[in-house]
C-alpha cells in the first residue's frame, strides 16, 4: 500500500530530526525536499558519515540507489554538487545526501568500500563531470572512450567541439559473405 504524500513528509521530517540528534556534528544543513530527508555534509565527512549511515542499527541505510552530480557553473561558490540517494530497507526511509565541491580539482572519497554497487556509478560521475573519487579501485572512463577530451556533462563543455580522431582498435579487413567462415551445423535427431 503506497504511503500518502503527507505521511511520507512526516516520516522524512522524523528521519531528519533523528539524523540531527545522532549525526548533527556532520550536517551542514538538513531539510525535507520532494518528500525525502535531504542533508548536506562537508567533503571531509564523507567516509565516516556514510559508514555510520550504513552500520547504525537504527538508521541501517543498506541500499545504495544512486550517485550523480550537478554543475552549478557561475551560480554558486562551489561549482559541483555530488548527490547520493540511499534507502533503508528495514524502515523504508530514503535520504538524499549532498556534498559541495570546488571547481578546481574536485575530489571526494569513494563509498565503494561500503556499497560495491557505487563503484560503477562513481566511474560514470568521473567520466561525465571529472569529479575524482579517492580510494576508488578502478577509476577510469566508463561511457566515453579513453582518448575523449573533457567531460561532456559539464556546462562549459563545447557542444560544437570536435574530438580527436583515433584509429579503429580492431579494423576489419573484409566483411563480405564470401569470406565468412561458418562451422558445420549440428544435426539433432536427424536420420543416419
Amino acid at each position: 500500500m503506497p504511503v500518502k504524500n503527507e505521511e511520507r513528509q512526516q516520516k522524512s521530517e522524523k528521519l531528519c530530526a533523528r539524523l540531527q540528534d545522532k549525526l548533527g556534528n556532520y550536517l551542514l544543513s538538513s531539510t525535507t525536499s520532494l518528500g525525502d530527508c535531504e542533508v548536506t555534509i562537508a567533503p571531509s565527512s564523507v567516509p565516516e558519515f556514510f559508514r555510520l549511515l550504513k552500520l547504525d542499527s537504527e538508521l541501517a541505510f543498506n541500499i545504495f540507489i544512486d550517485v550523480t552530480a550537478v554543475d552549478w557553473m557561475d551560480s554558486r561558490d562551489d561549482r559541483f554538487e555530488v548527490v547520493y540517494h540511499l534507502l533503508s530497507v528495514p524502515s523504508l526511509d530514503r535520504i538524499r545526501v549532498k556534498v559541495n565541491l570546488p571547481e578546481t580539482a574536485p575530489k571526494i572519497s569513494s563509498v565503494g568500500e561500503l556499497w560495491s554497487g557505487a563503484l560503477f556509478l562513481e566511474r560514470e560521475v568521473y567520466d561525465m563531470y571529472g569529479i575524482e573519487f579517492e580510494g576508488h579501485p578502478d577509476l577510469r572512463r566508463i561511457l566515453m572512450y579513453d582518448e575523449f577530451v573533457g567531460h561532456p556533462l559539464r556546462k562549459d563543455y563545447p557542444i560544437q567541439g570536435k574530438q580527436p580522431r583515433i584509429p579503429l582498435r580492431h579494423p576489419e579487413v573484409e566483411n563480405t559473405a564470401r569470406h565468412m567462415k561458418r562451422s558445420e551445423l549440428v544435426q539433432i535427431g536427424g536420420s543416419r
